[in-house]
């Protein structure tokens, strides 16, 4: 007589063994019918598992981000199952789960083609409609070796015969399809109802550039069309959005071969890099921040004595000189240590809060390379607190205000917030990783924050708090970030002089609000539409003539506004002027000034916007208050 405990703390009493699905049904029709799998004792299961015993149990539907991943799972094998009946001869390999949707690898003769992805999308169509029930068996691994060899796929069996012998295997029956698969997976292929194919693309067997190149089937699905279709709506904005074009076009930076994964900026690109850069940096010296300086080449022995060179060690670029190996630089933080320990500090001293808009290098795969977002020499707003264990509350509580403040004047208040609790492979016992854990979330409870817990995620020298900012079209950045550690400080001959006398090893806050300025600019440019707030446009106001009897007058604004501090540029060209409204449009300069006869006459202005609002006729003194008072409202 089993008896079911529901997340709300309800329980259901059943004479006999029932299964998820028998649960749901107890409770509504309407939940059985949106139930996809369930949770027993935090454990993932088909609807159809029967529960023998007492249990914890989860209903799973599409509400739920374990339910969407069951249908991306199944969805993997119903397009495995198109595949095989449009083309008998392809073999099947992996089928995954990946973010927003799943993807199969594929060994066939001959490249699928876009005709072909369309084939297999309206076959997976009609599998749908015929609603075909799904079923889970279990065989031992040599059973589940000859079964597939007797269907002839090879690569499947090269899959089971390296798992140990002893261990049983569940495989997935729809129709004429069976599949290799831990599940859990939805009960019947009807339950699949919004679905694309993306693209094809080439993956190699088992991610070995010395085997077989494969053909891998890329798709998207989710619970229901209006899912699907704000999607694909999402991916359209991206494309336009796409901060490496916008680069181009707007003439902000730009990449080459000579140097993968770094940065080309361009007058304009690098006037908002600039604005970004200074922004920060005030708001540092306002809270308290001594800003450094450190260098870029350190020898090895720092970083072996740090622990990074046994973490990062293929990913630091290194050098040699006169017999010694060094690294160039790929984090801060065991520099900002030398500079701490030059002189004694005493407790009064602390908290320290030093600051560094540091160059880093990074020998980031050529594979990962993406325009701004993943470089190999980037910039971090970073900083590192040295505190004593009993100020990391305050300046932790600080940190978050300040951060907070921060994304809203760049125009983000929608902020997810994580807490990484200890990796596998890490530094410091057990006990110091307690009270860091412990300190962070005590943080966050005290300012009554929404946060997601990420078991595993932290630091190998601490615990983190990850702040990610969602953007315009609903995409999620990870940016902002706090790590608490007990670690490096000691491994580095770090200490004060307490109170008592004794010598202490200080508390290390490392902590960063935009995170990388490379990709946080590129994040700023695809949140735009490259189309910047005032305060960061690279131009903030062209001034164009009619005729050249108005370029003097043209000059004058000019170096008016400039004085103001404000970033102006002329067009004087003899190009007709709607011309010159368009391409300075296109190039998303916020105010377009336009000096005519009529203006020239009665020493004002017309003022237009980048969006086309006419704000009429305004004179210098006028435009110069509205738009130094909009740069200061940095909305």
């Amino acid at each position: 007589m089993p008896v079911i405990t529901l997340p709300d703390g309800s329980q259901r009493q059943f004479d006999q063994a029932v299964s998820v699905m028998d649960v749901a049904r107890s409770i509504g029709s309407g939940l059985a019918k949106a139930t996809l799998a369930g949770k027993i004792d935090d454990r993932l299961v088909d609807a159809d598992t029967l529960i023998e015993q007492d249990a914890e149990l989860k209903i799973v539907t599409a509400k739920d981000e374990e339910g969407i991943d069951v249908i991306r799972h199944s969805t993997a094998h119903l397009l495995a199952q198109a595949v095989k009946q449009l083309f008998p001869e392809a073999q099947v390999t992996i089928g995954p789960v990946v973010e927003n949707g799943f993807y199969y690898d594929f060994s066939y003769q001959r490249p699928f083609t876009p005709e072909d992805l369309k084939a297999i999308e309206k076959k997976m169509q009609q599998l749908v409609s015929e609603d075909i029930e799904i079923n889970r068996s279990v065989l031992s691994r040599d059973e589940a070796v000859e079964f597939f060899k007797d269907l002839g796929e090879a690569y499947k069996a090269e899959i089971i015969e390296s798992i140990p012998s002893n261990e049983e295997l569940s495989l997935y029956r729809q129709g004429d399809f069976t599949d290799l698969c831990r599940g859990p997976h939805v009960s019947s292929t009807g339950k699949l109802k919004a679905f694309k194919l993306m693209k094809i693309a080439g993956a190699y067997w088992r991610g070995d550039s010395s085997n077989e190149m494969l053909q891998r089937i890329y798709g998207t699905a989710w619970a229901d069309k209006k899912q699907l279709k704000e999607y694909l709506h999402r991916l359209e904005e991206a494309e336009k959005r796409d901060h490496r074009k916008l680069g181009k076009t707007l003439d902000l930076f730009h990449s080459q071969e000579e140097a993968p994964g770094m940065v080309f900026w361009h007058d304009k690109g690098w006037t908002i890099y600039q604005q970004v850069e200074q922004y920060i940096r005030e708001k540092l010296r306002v809270n308290g921040y001594g800003e450094v300086k450190t260098p870029q080449v350190v020898d090895r022995s720092l970083w072996e004595k740090s622990g990074h060179w046994d973490k990062f060690g293929d990913m630091i670029f290194t050098t040699h000189s006169e017999n010694r190996d060094y690294a160039v630089k790929p984090m801060n933080c065991p520099c900002h240590i030398q500079i701490y320990n030059q002189g004694i500090k005493s407790y009064r001293d602390l908290p320290i809060r030093m600051a560094e808009f540091g160059s880093c290098h990074r020998n980031e795969p050529s594979g990962t390379l993406h325009g701004l977002m993943r470089v190999r020499n980037f910039v971090q707003d970073d900083a590192h607190i040295f505190c004593t264990e009993d100020q990391i509350q305050d300046e932790v509580s600080t940190f978050i205000d300040l951060l907070f403040e921060v994304y809203k004047d760049f125009g983000f208040e929608d902020v997810i917030i994580k807490l990484s609790t200890r990796p596998e492979n890490r530094v410091g016992d057990d006990s110091v990783w307690d009270k860091a854990e412990q300190a962070l979330e005590l943080a966050l409870d005290n300012k009554a924050l929404d946060w997601a817990l990420q078991p595993g995620e932290g630091a190998f020298y601490g615990p983190k708090i990850e702040f990610s900012l969602k953007d315009c079209i609903g995409r999620v950045w990870q940016c902002g970030t706090i790590q608490v550690d007990f670690s490096m400080p000691g491994r580095l001959d770090a200490s004060y002089v307490a109170e008592d006398g004794s010598r202490q090893v200080p508390v290390m806050l490392h902590r960063a609000i935009l995170g990388s300025l490379e990709r946080f600019i590129g994040i700023l440019i695809e949140h735009h539409a490259g189309t910047f707030p005032l305060w960061l446009a690279p131009v903030q106001a062209v001034i164009m003539n009619i005729v050249d009897r108005q370029a003097e007058y043209a000059e004058q604004i000019r170096r008016t506004l400039e004085k103001q501090g404000l970033r102006v540029k002329m067009d004087l060209r003899n190009e007709k002027i709607g011309f010159k409204i368009r391409e300075h449009s296109m190039q998303r300069v916020p105010y377009l000034l336009i000096i005519g006869d009529k203006e020239l006459e009665e020493k004002t202005v017309a003022v237009r916007t980048q969006k086309g609002e006419d704000l009429g006729s305004l004179t210098i003194d006028q435009l110069g208050e509205r738009l130094r008072n909009e740069v200061a409202d940095r909305k």
